[in-house]
């Protein structure tokens, strides 16, 4: 069980991985082991998250999202196939925390009077310019 909130927890048969070489520079080791992890989280049909934090969750996700809602996190950093899995994980969790909490509505708010003054007298001048454009008597 992965701890996200006091709430929510993930249980790890939801998590997919698969390990793969990594790309970049490191030798040897690069060609030879599969260090990389990639990560698959089912965030639409994840039992484990309330209806509005999933929904919430994929929005945040962006890019790693797939067509089928499923969140895929590549990590490729670490030269260990557990350091890197601890921190696919970790990433995930940070998203899932960032999508927890409600968003906040906006309180309507009166605009202040001098605000609104500064604002028409403003217009007031700019009407002025344009009215003494080509307005006036033609010199012949």
């Amino acid at each position: 069980m992965i701890r996200i909130t006091d709430n929510i927890f993930l249980h790890e048969d939801e998590l997919e991985e698969t390990f793969v070489r990594a790309s970049g520079p490191g030798g040897q080791n690069v060609n030879k082991v599969s260090t990389a992890v990639q990560l698959r989280f089912n965030a639409r049909t994840s039992p484990s998250l309330p209806n509005d934090v999933s929904i919430r969750l994929q929005k945040l996700a962006g890019s790693k999202l797939s067509n089928e809602g499923v969140i895929i996190l590549v990590a490729q950093e670490f030269r260990s196939q557990d350091r890197n899995r601890a921190a696919a994980i970790e990433r995930l969790v940070k998203l899932i925390r960032k999508a927890v909490p409600r968003p906040v509505k906006r309180k309507m708010t009166k605009p202040t009077y001098s605000s609104t003054v500064k604002r028409l007298d403003s217009k007031a001048k700019r009407s002025n310019i344009k009215a003494m454009r080509g307005k006036g008597a033609d010199a012949d």
